[in-house]
């Protein structure tokens, strides 16, 4: 029997399920996963959440929190993020709950996990060498926020732990999008010379300088990477 023109739903997938095939090749979500943990019964892992925000990051959408599962209102959010996952489990409060675990862990620790296994999957060179001739490159970029945001009192950081769980201090800086009159944060990122992949990235405050704290963000990349290829 053909179902009446009522009976059918039509739900996109467009270029994002080319990007779920590829978080799922690189083992995002388990990763995520293994690093935050899975509570006994939740409906929607921590790694599938992050796999809804990259989704949702690359659908070229920028709304508040609170708004999010809009953008998968009409998608085929089973057949992208995972049976049994619809609308009402991509809520604010979910997905800050998981920002929180990833914050707590440490968003670089967790990027650089994702990042080698890019590494391994893709033959990438992670180191500088004269006879090869390959550079990482680092840089930094600014993003602009609305908003008062009130300084935090935070405590000394050393070059050993460049990462604390005191938060970010947003503030006036150097714009490179040209808004001086905004607050902002800052993006450090190193990237491989074979393809341009990330590597590192470490998100920081908005009035840091960086001849300051490159040699610094350099050291702690190395060591960072040495550790983590001792392990694979």
């Amino acid at each position: 029997m053909i179902n009446s023109p009522s009976e059918i739903q039509i739900q996109s997938i467009n270029h994002l399920g080319i990007i779920a095939g590829i978080i799922d090749d690189l083992g995002i979500e388990e990763i995520i996963n293994e690093e935050i943990g899975v509570e006994l019964g939740e409906k929607v892992t921590s790694g599938q959440i992050v796999k809804a925000i990259i989704l949702n990051g690359l659908g070229f959408i920028s709304k508040p929190l609170y708004l999010f599962p809009q953008f998968f209102a009409d998608k085929a959010t089973e057949h992208l993020i995972g049976k049994g996952i619809f609308l009402e489990h991509l809520n604010e409060y979910k997905i800050g709950r998981v920002m929180d675990l990833i914050y707590a862990k440490g968003l670089t620790n967790i990027f650089l996990l994702i990042a080698l296994n890019a590494v391994n999957k893709f033959q990438i060179k992670t180191n500088y060498s004269l006879f090869e001739g390959l550079r990482l490159h680092l840089d930094s970029t600014s993003f602009s926020v609305e908003g008062e945001y009130n300084k935090v009192k935070k405590k000394a950081q050393t070059e050993e732990d460049l990462d604390s769980l005191e938060p970010i201090t947003i503030t006036y800086g150097y714009s490179r999008d040209r808004r001086p009159d905004l607050k902002q944060y800052l993006l450090d990122l190193i990237v491989s010379g074979d393809g341009g992949i990330p590597l590192f990235l470490k998100v920081a405050d908005g009035n840091e300088n960086d001849k300051a704290v490159f040699g610094k963000i350099a050291q702690q990349y190395q060591s960072m990477i040495a550790r983590s290829l001792l392990k694979l």
